[in-house]
């Protein structure tokens, strides 16, 4: 009995999980080749395991001849029915020909083949038993830390590798410590084998955290339909209901906020942000910018800039750490998000407009109309003194609004479609 390769037997099947089948055969293939290196001259060399007692038996096979010519080759047929009582002439006998010294030799030649196959045979079985589970949660202890600050996670049968990239630099581990991620891919290695990449800091972890703690996702009634992160500062979440009479943001959020609260503290304090979803991205920057109001929108011809003019005040909330906030709200609608100051707007207007007021386009000294403004809008500013669109770009938009009857807001639009008909785009 061979009880050295029993216990190797044992360990694999129970700590990896690979069965005694596939060992035995990745065992059998890899002393074959050492067999062949150390039996000379013999043909149909085979090695065979006994899986219960892991006893080696190495055979060739020899034909059964009248003669033999090539003592390597061939055997009589009474040495044959020595081996087997009904060989027969012509037929093939099998030689036990394992050599003295074989455990020895074969340990040492076929220790790096044994160690392929078993790479292998360990690679299909973390396939098996991982890949139909990519984007799910999984957790783990950390087992040790490699290349700075890389994790090595032991997840039971195998090691899971969270790369210091694939997680917060806010977040901090040590030995021992449990750890909860997401499964992100199963890849292939140099070596042949295969390991589990995780992730704490991909978005679809934090959409499976939600998944896992409102039941609304998991039914289907509440969806997810988009969702951007910055990992360790804010994750921006637009969710939309089925039913009419379920909330999504509050199925979300949960009573008195439980359910984001178990979310956030898995995060480590990471701001969420949850908004009613729509269609239209321009509402829908409407709402992850709530409660803020937002002054002024404008797209660019291709629909990939959009700018946004809000309160000085407003401004630093809007554009965040970094500008990560309004980079955020931009991923959210798919394009990119400038912001400006409502100070800085109205100085540059004003500039702009000024400039228009001092051309010599003649259509700026007839009367003031303007198409799509409220006849009583334009009276007021006749009444006043200003007729004609040269008069009312000259001066400021907070002199304009001392005029009874106007506001900052129509007397911005009257100045928006005076440029607007003249091709100015202010701002």
């Amino acid at each position: 009995m061979n009880k050295d390769l029993l216990a190797i037997f044992e360990y694999l099947e129970r700590e990896k999980g690979i069965k005694r089948e596939v060992i035995t055969a990745a065992v059998e293939e890899s002393l074959l080749a050492a067999a062949r290196k150390s039996i000379k001259g013999l043909i149909n060399i085979s090695v065979h395991i006994n899986q219960k007692t892991g006893d080696i038996e190495v055979t060739a096979q020899k034909e059964v001849v009248d003669n033999v010519t090539i003592p390597e080759e061939e055997i009589t047929l009474e040495e044959a029915r020595l081996i087997n009582p009904y060989a027969e002439i012509g037929a093939w006998v099998d030689i036990p020909c394992t050599p003295q010294d074989f455990g020895r030799i074969a340990a040492q030649t076929a220790r790096q083949v044994i160690s392929q196959k078993l790479r292998s045979a360990e690679r299909d079985v973390i396939y098996e038993e991982y890949r139909h589970r990519v984007n799910e949660i999984i957790s783990g202890t950390v087992k040790r830390v490699i290349r700075g600050a890389t994790l090595i996670v032991d997840l039971g049968k195998v090691e899971g590798i969270l790369p210091d990239r694939f997680y917060p630099k806010t977040e901090k581990y040590n030995v021992g410590d449990r750890v909860q991620a997401l499964l992100f891919e199963v890849r292939d290695t140099e070596s042949g084998g295969a390991e589990v990449i995780l992730s704490r800091s991909h978005p679809e972890f934090v959409r499976q955290l939600f998944i896992q703690e409102v039941p609304e996702l998991q039914d289907g009634t509440v969806t997810i339909e988009k969702i951007v992160r910055d990992a360790g500062y804010r994750t921006k979440l637009a969710v939309k209901s089925s039913e009419s009479k379920v909330d999504p943001v509050g199925a979300c959020v949960g009573v008195r906020g439980t359910r984001v609260k178990n979310i956030i503290r898995e995060l480590n304090n990471e701001k969420i942000d949850i908004v009613p979803f729509t269609e239209d991205p321009i509402q829908l920057l409407i709402n992850a910018l709530s409660p803020i109001e937002v002054r002024k929108i404008d797209v660019n011809e291709d629909n990939t800039v959009v700018t946004i003019v809000v309160d000085d005040e407003s401004y630093p909330a809007v554009l965040g750490k970094r500008g990560m906030n309004a980079r955020l709200n931009g991923d959210l609608i798919g394009v990119e998000l400038q912001v400006q100051k409502l100070s800085d707007y109205q100085q540059i207007s004003q500039i702009q407009r000024q400039q228009l007021a001092l051309g010599t386009d003649p259509s700026l000294d007839q009367k003031l109309q303007v198409e799509g403004i409220s006849s009583l809008v334009i009276d007021a500013f006749i009444l006043a003194g200003y007729d004609t669109p040269r008069k009312v770009l000259s001066q400021p938009v907070a002199e304009l609004a001392k005029i009874p009857g106007l506001t900052v807001n129509l007397v911005t639009q009257v100045l928006d479609e005076i440029c607007k008909k003249k091709g100015l785009k202010v701002g």
